[in-house]
């Protein structure tokens, strides 16, 4: 065998590997699925973003909520009985209010129970998901975020804000123009919020909740906990089966970097004893 049939057999064994290890998660993540909707008799669907990267390039890519994501959110809930509950695991820093908004819906008119899992954050466009449904179940430390809309770089609150504290002659047309668009867009999402929420609880409590989560009351990268979104009337409880934690573990961020996280992955069930020899 001489050096190029051994070089060619390298190249084709090194294409191969990574697909063979990228179906072999696949077939785990089918499997922990699966192991999730026999116990809870549902349908389960994940919406989880990585930042993910090309195999060839090592390109990094940030995930979002996508067109291609509500189309392909809105199939499974066209194929889920209407007597079966779903169970949606959310990892995600949001992403396009079209999407999120059609997400958002399809799940609120599902007849049966609608569960949403947070496992570590659902941001933006993931809170709006969590708000449509019946029963939120979060991780002790996992947060939800606000949903005020972002124009461009800027929070559509700040950008309103400018014209309100500048007089009007010394603001150009298109900051004008962005404000009129900011506002329609708070005005919208807050709409939003409220339809979602209406149902289930007083209208004055949703119409406070939806303004909260939509006017600038916080940062948009703000981490609203388990305790604020409990005193604000959200139907959030703690504890996710170890399946959930499972799965995560099978979307494994990009390895394009050294790790800066390191430890031992196994559980420690009592504290390590001092030697006192």
């Amino acid at each position: 065998m001489d050096w190029s049939t051994l070089l060619i057999l390298f190249i084709v064994i090194s294409s191969l590997l990574p697909m063979m290890k990228q179906r072999k998660i696949e077939a785990n993540r089918i499997g922990l699925m699966r192991s999730i909707e026999k116990k809870r008799d549902s349908r389960v669907i994940t919406l989880i973003h990585r930042q993910e990267s090309l195999s060839f390039l090592g390109i990094a890519i940030s995930r979002y909520i996508n067109i291609e994501d509500s189309e392909h959110i809105l199939r499974a809930i066209r194929l889920t009985p209407d007597t079966m509950p779903i169970d949606i695991i959310l990892h995600t820093p949001g992403g396009l209010v079209l999407a999120a908004e059609q997400i958002a819906y399809a799940l609120q008119r599902h007849p049966s129970k609608v569960t949403v899992m947070v496992p570590h954050y659902a941001m933006s466009g993931g809170t709006m998901l969590a708000l449509a449904a019946d029963e939120i179940l979060m991780d002790e430390n996992a947060v939800l975020g606000p949903v005020d809309p972002q124009i461009g770089q800027y929070p559509a609150v700040s950008i309103v804000k400018v014209t309100k504290d500048k007089d009007i002659n010394e603001i150009d047309d298109n900051t004008l123009i962005l404000a009129d668009i900011s506002q329609k867009a708070i005005h919208q999402v807050e709409n939003t919020i409220y339809n979602l929420l209406v149902d289930e609880m007083p209208e004055d409590k949703a119409l406070d909740i939806a303004k909260a989560f939509s006017e600038g009351l916080w940062t948009h990268d703000y981490p609203i906990k388990v305790d604020e979104l409990k005193n604000m009337g959200i139907p959030v409880e703690v504890g996710l089966s170890a399946e959930v934690y499972q799965l995560m573990e099978l979307y494994p961020q990009s390895n394009g970097r050294r790790p800066s996280v390191g430890y031992i992955p196994l559980p420690y069930d009592v504290p390590f004893k001092k030697n006192t020899n």
